[in-house]
């Protein structure tokens, strides 16, 4: 960072806003991670649940505030599958497994959840239709179908990303 100012010595080359680009931009160009000081399994797996959780937040938040506003249960699951998804990828990538920007992970992890979006959103459209048909209430029907989806997608991806896309070295 340049400037102009005196004290400009005494900072350092990033300020607060720098280092809050790559939860908008996936494919920026700096590593902001030491790769000699990988985190530990137990942290990564706390990380990741942490990030699965506020992901699941915004997905399902999204679903459901699309249905009220009277989209299909399926073109809701899906618009909110996307949100959720790059959600997950920027808190992923920084925080639980602190990977240096990479264009060619950004695309191994898009690819991953175009296959977890096949799974999860077939799933979920499988259930709701079943729950629906035992009588259940379309709230119910999408909450434990978007559950149960959910459950599958989330332990495939971190065994995924854990071993292949972001592995430890």
């Amino acid at each position: 960072m340049v400037s102009s100012s005196p004290d400009s010595a005494d900072l350092p080359d990033d300020s607060v806003l720098d280092s809050l680009r790559g939860a908008v931009d996936p494919l920026e160009p700096r590593h902001e991670t030491d790769p000699s000081r990988p985190t530990d399994l137990r942290t990564q797996v706390t990380r990741f649940f942490l990030t699965g959780v506020l992901s699941a937040v915004v997905d399902y938040g999204l679903l459901q505030l699309f249905m009220l506003l009277g989209w299909g249960y399926g073109p809701a699951k899906a618009v909110s599958f996307v949100a959720g998804t790059l959600t997950a990828y920027a808190l992923n990538r920084r925080w639980t497994f602190q990977a240096e920007p990479s264009r060619a992970r950004f695309i191994a992890t898009m690819c991953l959840y175009a296959v977890m979006f096949g799974v999860q959103w077939g799933l979920f459209m499988l259930l709701v239709p079943f729950f629906d048909g035992m009588g259940w209430t379309m709230f119910w029907s999408t909450t434990i179908g978007y559950v149960i989806a959910q459950g599958v997608a989330t332990v495939t991806n971190f065994i995924v990303q854990r071993t292949v896309i972001f592995r430890v070295r």
